[in-house]
């Protein structure tokens, strides 16, 4: 037919704009192709060159020129904006409360791994499961860095199951090795736990119960799930589950891998006196890294129980009896209560002589916990967090005249005339400063979005003391003191509490 000449891919003009004749054959082709060559030179006449077609000098009627990326000048502005970038991605981890909270400093925590199958998915390279291995060893070490005094244990869904990785301990080598185990075995006899199966809620919060059912009333009781699954494969009734965690005052808090599940919203609702912000799900792995991260801070102690978690006589604030031991080295190596194993080295037990290997531990003999002054001293920060610097304008750098970083004399940048500023110099602010007066830093809210500063200066609310990103950074994550605040001696210690942070008032 002749219509069927017309409804090929060659030509893609429509009945009107063809006016060749409609008959069959090669002259039909020949038509076709001219009209189709006629057509692409008029949209590509047609169509505006792009930046980067045009050269200098050469601009349509319609457009101005634009230059090409060669020419442009080298100035500061890609760089400036890169840097702004880059120090809103630290001070992403330091937007947080900073209030003084009653929190338990002594915690034991549970850490549930999924090894079910839907840890093979590849959204995360180069799958869940390698990307969950690596960032929980990254997470034990961290959690044992901030809660020197604490115990973990870490257990995993495999395939319908809940298998205990580690025991409940406080020694992180321990559980390292064992979360590496789980990829790639130490013992030649095991297998690796690759991911198999489906996971269990109910079987790991049973098993978790358990584990967390001896412990102390005077520490936290935690459980968190790593979860990258789309159901639970639960032998029994998980609700009956959840109240017995409700009752055994065991807090859980979950960070999914998939999407947002009932089951567990339900869960950290009824096991955090419904709080349901402990169920984040990450969308990549550096919000993984970060939620995992963000769960090393103690919770904070609730002054209100609800109506289904009573809270026992025996929990009450109480003093409580540890022991600090001295190490102690043996010409004669003898046999060490925790492990069993003979040693030259350990320290000696306060109460009842026995050895053991290392610190902190709760002593196997007479139950007495053990540490050293320098544990009990790296959880003091918990309860009295270093405030929050604030960004620092360009009209409060020229006003203080800060060239260099206070800590690590780290050259600032240069400080723009009066007449550069425009709006800060007549608001007495900028977009990211705030603070200009030590009485406006103590009325400010602490707890404001934390960005980053347009002078790329950070300003101790204390001290008046400015820093670069990298001392704030570490000054919170690491030192939790502020360097400015502990040089100055003649600080008033009402104010700063000799280390520049906030003082308890309730």
């Amino acid at each position: 037919m002749s219509g069927s000449d017309y409804s090929g891919s060659e030509f893609s003009g429509s009945d009107d704009e063809y006016v060749g004749p409609r008959g069959g054959g090669s002259s039909a082709a020949a038509a076709r192709k001219i009209v189709n060559a006629t057509l692409q030179q008029a949209k590509k006449s047609e169509r505006k060159a792009q930046a980067w077609e045009r050269r200098k000098g050469e601009s349509s009627e319609e457009e101005e020129y634009i230059p090409t990326f060669e020419e442009i000048e080298d100035n500061d502005v890609p760089e400036q904006s890169i840097q702004q970038m880059e120090e809103e991605r630290k001070r992403k981890r330091l937007r947080k409360d900073t209030k003084p909270f009653q929190r338990g400093i002594i915690r034991h925590v549970v850490l549930v791994l999924d090894l079910s199958e839907a840890m093979l998915e590849k959204d995360m390279r180069p799958t869940r499961f390698h990307a969950m291995i690596q960032y929980a060893q990254e997470y034990v070490r961290e959690f044992f860095e901030q809660n020197p005094i604490s115990q973990m244990s870490v257990l995993g869904m495999h395939d319908g199951l809940c298998i205990r990785v580690s025991e409940l301990s406080g020694n992180p080598a321990e559980h390292i090795a064992a979360i590496l185990g789980l990829r790639t075995p130490l013992n030649p006899q095991d297998f690796s736990k690759e991911p198999k199966g489906s996971p269990s809620l109910q079987n790991a919060l049973e098993l978790a119960r358990a584990t967390l059912y001896h412990t102390p009333s005077h520490g936290t009781r935690e459980v968190i799930i790593v979860f990258g699954s789309l159901l639970s494969l639960d032998p029994g009734d998980v609700h009956q589950t959840i109240r017995a965690c409700v009752r055994d005052r065991v807090r859980v808090s979950v960070i999914g891998m998939s999407a947002r599940l009932k089951i567990c919203a339900e869960i950290v609702n009824k096991t955090n006196a419904g709080d349901e912000s402990e169920y984040v799900v990450a969308t990549d792995q550096e919000l993984l890294r970060e939620l995992l991260l963000a769960t090393t801070t103690p919770p904070v102690v609730r002054a209100t129980k609800s109506a289904e978690e009573i809270a026992p006589p025996e929990s009450a604030a109480a003093l409580m009896m540890m022991g600090f031991p001295s190490r102690v080295i043996e010409e004669t190596p003898t046999m060490c209560a925790c492990h069993g194993a003979l040693t030259t080295g350990g320290y000696t037990c306060s109460r009842c002589s026995a050895k053991v290997c290392s610190l902190p531990i709760t002593c196997p003999s007479c139950q007495l916990t053990l540490l050293l002054s320098t544990h009990l001293a790296r959880s003091y920060h918990h309860l009295f967090p270093l405030r929050n610097w604030a960004e620092v304008s360009w009209h409060r750098a020229r006003e203080k005249g800060t060239k260099s970083c206070m800590s690590c004399l780290t050259p600032f940048p240069e400080v723009p005339p009066d007449g550069i500023s425009g709006e800060q110099q007549t608001n007495g602010h900028g977009a990211n400063g705030r603070i200009h007066g030590k009485v406006a830093q103590k009325q400010s809210n602490d707890d404001e979005e934390q960005k980053a500063s347009e002078s790329s200066r950070y300003e101790c609310r204390v001290c008046e003391s400015h820093f670069c990103i990298d001392c704030d950074m570490f000054c919170h994550m690491v030192l939790h003191n502020c360097p400015g605040c502990l040089s100055k001696l003649d600080t008033p210690a009402e104010e700063t509490n000799g280390i520049g942070d906030m003082e308890m008032t309730g």
